[in-house]
């Protein structure tokens, strides 16, 4: 059995996404963890509801007291579980698109499960052996109203507010109707920022932009950076646990060069830092020049945490960690993606040099990234089988840590079946547009 994904699980409504799914789900999870008291959010997507109403009562049916926190992104439910020590199933799809929705499981610490904690609760859905308890000793219901008051006042005690404070910056804002509407306007302001905001209307329609904050999805927060003047943009995704920028003068920032900007700042010689496998050369070379170790890891968020709680358990220091999506992780801060306070490091940043010649400073590189969509396991399996056909005939490293990726001399490509949707992913990267587009059509062309 394969409940679990690259991030939790997730499935189009009604098809692969059930409430009796998400009751199994809620039941295993709250057998396993054995606790007194779970938590339950959502983000703002339409089937939110329904599919929390499902996980409460999956856990009070096995005995289980919850906390409603409502809709919340992911960052803040993680913080309220790890301030109450409670574990949390947060009923999201991050940044995919509306028909979608989903679990992300987190322990009592505000981490997401890694594969044994995942593993354990697919196990006890497998054998349907839940502790379900008689009816006078079910579980009670309350509802937290608190959780991202919170986590904003945490948030600006995590930063460096008077620095912030001092530049009087102007942000242009879109959280795209997701949770990180509820928070992130607020937070900017009282960070001392002038706050323009798109796209700010919590809504799981998502009718400014769909979910994913990737370029195609921002042409109105670059409008917004110009129309406002603003000294940087920041777009999040559903959940809010990531965080893409768009610079002063209304170029967007790859995630892969906001994540080596951020890197550059705090990692020293004989620190670690862990990625996934699509990892840009942009951080392999400020790895090489700090003197900085770097591991690499399957795609997906849990694969990261499981990563970096290895080392700090071998001693090693882990300023941070991610990937080039703007899910990235500053693990002295707390073991979570967080959109929020990502963007908060980066405006630190920029109080020292405007967002673009901080980026022009990793500007050697160009990613391109290919979608192709399939409809069942057997036009995947023809796909994947395409590709390993390729691999094995290319003049490249390979690496199988997560799907095929193949090393050139200038530049590299992988190719990976997504966790969360029916699409293979290819990317690309090299020093050219052009060669970039090459790698990534020729195989896209060779598979299709």
């Amino acid at each position: 059995m394969q409940l679990f994904g690259s991030s939790g699980t997730r499935g189009v409504v009604g098809e692969g996404l059930s409430p009796e799914f998400v009751i199994q789900v809620a039941k295993a999870a709250g057998t396993v963890w054995d606790d007194d008291r779970v938590a339950v959010a959502q983000d703002t997507r339409t089937s939110g509801d329904l599919f929390v109403s499902a996980a409460i009562s999956g856990l009070t049916s096995i005995g289980v007291d919850v906390d409603v926190l409502g809709e919340t992104p992911t960052p803040s439910a993680s913080h309220y579980g790890a301030q109450n020590k409670l574990p949390v199933i947060i009923i999201t799809a991050s940044h995919n698109p509306p028909e979608y929705n989903g679990m992300k499981l987190m322990n009592a610490q505000g981490i997401e499960l890694g594969e044994s904690g995942l593993e354990e609760i697919e196990a006890c859905v497998s054998d349907e052996k839940y502790n379900h308890v008689s009816w006078d000793a079910v579980g009670q219901v309350r509802e937290i109203e608190t959780a991202n008051g919170g986590y904003v006042d945490e948030l600006l005690n995590a930063v460096d507010r008077e620095q912030i404070a001092r530049q009087e910056f102007t942000v242009a804002l879109d959280p795209g109707h997701g949770a990180g509407a509820l928070t992130s306007p607020s937070f900017f302001r009282r960070l001392g920022c002038t706050v323009h905001t798109v796209n700010s209307t919590p809504d799981g329609h998502f009718p400014g932009r769909v979910a994913e904050p990737v370029e195609a999805n921002l042409d109105d927060l670059k409008n917004l950076v110009s129309a406002a003047d603003a000294d940087v943009g920041i777009a999040h995704d559903g959940d809010a646990d990531r965080a893409i920028f768009i610079d002063e003068t209304g170029r967007y920032i790859p995630g892969e060069t906001s994540l080596a900007i951020l890197s550059a700042a705090v990692l020293s010689e004989g620190d670690a830092t862990v990625a996934a496998v699509n990892v840009s050369q942009r951080l392999v070379d400020v790895c090489k020049t700090v003197g900085a170790q770097l591991e690499l890891t399957p795609v997906g968020s849990s694969k990261i945490t499981s990563r970096v709680q290895e080392l700090q358990s071998a001693g090693q220091t882990v300023p941070i960690a991610g990937e080039g999506n703007g899910g990235i992780f500053f693990p002295e801060y707390r073991l979570v993606r967080d959109g929020a306070y990502v963007a908060a490091k980066f405006l630190e940043q920029i109080a020292e040099k405007p967002a673009s010649e901080l980026t022009n400073e990793y500007s050697a590189y160009t990613s391109v990234r290919i979608n192709i969509e399939y409809t069942d396991d057997n036009e995947k399996a023809e796909l994947l089988n395409n590709a390993m056909e390729y691999v094995e005939q290319a003049d490249a490293a390979l690496d199988t840590t997560d799907g095929y990726r193949l090393d050139y001399d200038d530049g590299w490509v992988l190719i990976r079946p997504s966790g969360t949707e029916s699409k293979i992913r290819i990317y690309a990267e090299a020093r050219t547009e052009k060669r970039a587009e090459t790698l990534a059509n020729t195989i896209a062309t060779h598979i299709s």
